[in-house]
């Protein structure tokens, strides 16, 4: 699962039930949130949702969530570091 939070996350089956569709890489891209990512971890993210449906393998399946929870964390921490320096210089502005 991506985040506990998350009603939309989704497991290992239901990923692998996605692969079948004709559309499977927007469908599970969507699923996976990899807009929230960040630019060039958007675009791997999409390479790696490619291959993993190329393999059929669930492992495959199961690392594409993990890394796609890890990223999204990334770039949460990443966007909350930002937005805390930017009120630190406008406390300090003012």
């Amino acid at each position: 699962m991506l985040n506990p939070n998350d009603s939309s996350a989704i497991g290992v089956q239901t990923l692998l039930g996605f692969w079948q569709e004709s559309d499977a890489v927007q469908v599970i891209t969507e699923k996976l949130r990899v807009k929230e990512m960040g630019p060039s971890d958007c675009i791997r993210a999409k390479h790696e949702v490619k291959a993993s449906i190329e393999s059929g393998d669930a492992k495959a399946a199961e690392a594409l969530i993990k890394q796609a929870s890890e990223r999204i964390a990334i770039q949460q921490t990443v966007a909350n570091r930002i937005t805390e320096q930017q009120q630190r210089g406008q406390q300090i502005a003012e």
